[in-house]
């Protein structure tokens, strides 16, 4: 009996070096009220990454996401990612003025122009494009 309790228990403690990793996974700087406005209005281009911490999709996404920024280090040079906590501010003015329908949705501005969206997508070659969108944007 206490031998099963002593490996249950080891192999317990043996991922929490892993939890920081799963508990966030956002893929740009932290959304606060007002940022976009000011961002775009300085000529910004911006990725709107709206999410949630326990959402299995978002997640798929983030991975998709950060693997890109990582092959191409462009995104990052010219792109400013923003994630948006779901829980936080699906009431928030943004998500109303935008109609952001659900966590999993991906969004392009440029200006006072929506380039691009991706709801509740994970394809690698979906998002990609959304972020190729982004770039071209940010670079012409």
């Amino acid at each position: 009996m206490f031998r099963r309790d002593f490996l249950i228990l080891t192999a317990a403690v043996s991922t929490v070096p892993a939890l920081p990793a799963l508990a966030g996974f956002d893929t740009g700087i932290e959304y606060e009220p007002g940022m976009v406005t000011k961002r775009l209005a300085a000529g910004e281009t911006l990725f709107l990454d709206f999410s949630a911490s326990w959402c299995s999709t978002c997640r798929a996404q983030a991975s998709v996401i950060k693997t890109l920024q990582a092959e191409n280090p462009a995104y990052l040079d010219n792109v400013t990612f923003v994630s948006i906590d779901w829980d936080s501010y699906a009431d928030d003015d943004l998500t109303k003025s935008l109609n952001i329908p659900r966590r999993s949705t991906l969004v392009v501005l440029k200006g006072n122009q929506e380039l691009g969206r991706i709801v509740a997508g994970t394809s690698r070659k979906d998002i990609k494009a959304l972020m190729d969108t982004a770039l071209g944007a940010a670079t012409s």
